[in-house]
């Protein structure tokens, strides 16, 4: 099993070796023309002082709260929604088989589509983008939970039962820890997503957020704006990620680490 700083080195390894790639490219030119135009891919040292001209002054603050407050309300709110719904559908297998078609057929509704349609109810607001996130997360989790829940061993249920456990312990000892698993699996997917809504939102319609900031150079074929908006929401993502996974070591304190072969 590798070590967790090897690890780390090679993660960073990679980082610089792909960025290796971009400035040889972006600027060096092979047989008299370049691999990686300026025009299209900027520069890996533009997009830097970019970044650092960007936080040297306080509106990108602003930028950064206002879509962090976007996706983590369609992030918390989306999870709540799958988690209540996904255990509650696989407990019930009527509800499950009514509604089955409408999960799906909504499941399969471009969220593009629906990013207008959000603004046209609830405004340019925040609320119209985290609506946006909420369809992303939402579907994840829940089917992550529902898969969960139905994965339970039907001999463990069984064995519960002839324990005297009631539905309540059953939920809290034999479902809950089976869902827990799955249930983060998608939280870590559903991070990604729920910033996906709220960037996907502000560039198609905001007056603050980096997708706005993005948008705003394209509008004048900024790329170096445009990298260095990427660069910030990968860095975003990275961080909510990790806070994400040292919550899921806390509450899964009881899985036993899974071997790997170095």
């Amino acid at each position: 099993m590798i070590a967790r700083p090897q690890l780390i080195a090679l993660q960073i390894l990679v980082a610089f070796a792909l960025i290796g790639i971009w400035y040889v490219g972006s600027s060096v030119p092979i047989f008299g023309t370049y691999f990686l135009p300026k025009f299209f891919f900027s520069t890996p040292q533009d997009v830097f002082m970019r970044i650092v001209k960007m936080f040297s002054g306080t509106t990108i603050w602003k930028h950064i709260g206002i879509t962090l407050t976007e996706t983590m309300l369609a992030f918390v709110i989306g999870s709540l929604g799958g988690v209540v719904f996904g255990f509650w559908f696989a407990r019930k297998p009527l509800v499950a088989a009514v509604f089955e078609p409408y999960i799906k057929m909504a499941n399969a509704l471009p969220r593009v589509v629906l990013a207008p349609i959000f603004m046209l109810w609830l405004g340019l607001g925040i609320w119209s983008k985290v609506a946006l996130g909420f369809t992303l997360v939402f579907f994840i989790v829940f089917f992550n939970v529902y898969q969960g829940v139905k994965e339970v061993s039907p001999v463990v249920l069984a064995n519960a039962r002839m324990l005297g456990l009631n539905e309540r312990q059953l939920f809290r000892h034999v479902y809950w820890p089976s869902a827990l698993s799955w249930m983060f699996s998608s939280l870590h997917t559903s991070v990604g997503f729920a910033l996906v809504g709220a960037v996907v939102g502000e560039y198609l319609g905001a007056a603050a957020g980096l997708g706005y900031l993005i948008h705003e150079a394209e509008g004048v074929f900024d790329v170096t704006g445009v990298f260095a908006g990427m660069v910030i929401l990968a860095a975003f993502v990275l961080v909510v990620d990790a806070v994400v996974t040292q919550i899921e070591k806390r509450l899964l304190v009881w899985r036993p680490e899974a071997t790997q072969k170095s």
